[in-house]
């Protein structure tokens, strides 16, 4: 898994793997940029938010921790080296089904929330996303209020 991560950076791996393995990664690698994208936008990248982003990355894909953190590291490059979020977007949309994409979109609130409070760009960088992954806004503030539940 993790040479085809490599390959898409620029390393050599074996070009022999399906399609269908290729945007099995490519979909993971663009779900954890999101992930990430969402930790940056207060500034504040801390230890908190990696743990929650680890720990959903883990649950989601069922990734073990060193796995986990690898695609962490190449998410977060891949997140730095972007300047916008569609590419991400547009992966996770064609790939995940409307319950899916509202998984994703729960899983940012738990991220922009893993720090206790909500900053005015995390809360911006949801609503586009939340409409670039075609999730209603109804069903963001459920898994919103979901997330805000859960840490009370």
């Amino acid at each position: 898994m993790f040479d085809r991560i490599k390959e898409m950076f620029g390393g050599d791996a074996d070009s022999s793997d399906s399609p269908r393995e290729r945007a099995v990664d490519d979909l993971q690698l663009a779900s954890a940029a999101l992930l990430v994208e969402a930790a940056r936008m207060d500034d504040d990248f801390g230890a908190d938010e990696y743990a929650v982003i680890e720990r959903l990355l883990r649950e989601r894909f069922s990734l073990s921790v060193a796995d986990a953190d690898t695609l962490l590291g190449a998410a977060d490059k891949a997140s730095a080296d972007s300047v916008e979020l569609f590419g991400f977007t547009s992966k996770i949309k064609d790939a995940f089904d409307e319950d899916e994409r509202i998984q994703m979109v729960e899983m940012l609130w738990e991220v922009v929330y893993a720090d206790g409070r909500l900053d005015d760009h995390e809360a911006n960088l949801l609503r586009r996303v939340t409409g670039l992954l075609y999730v209603s806004d109804r069903d963001s503030g459920e898994a919103r209020k979901r997330v805000l539940d859960r840490a009370s």
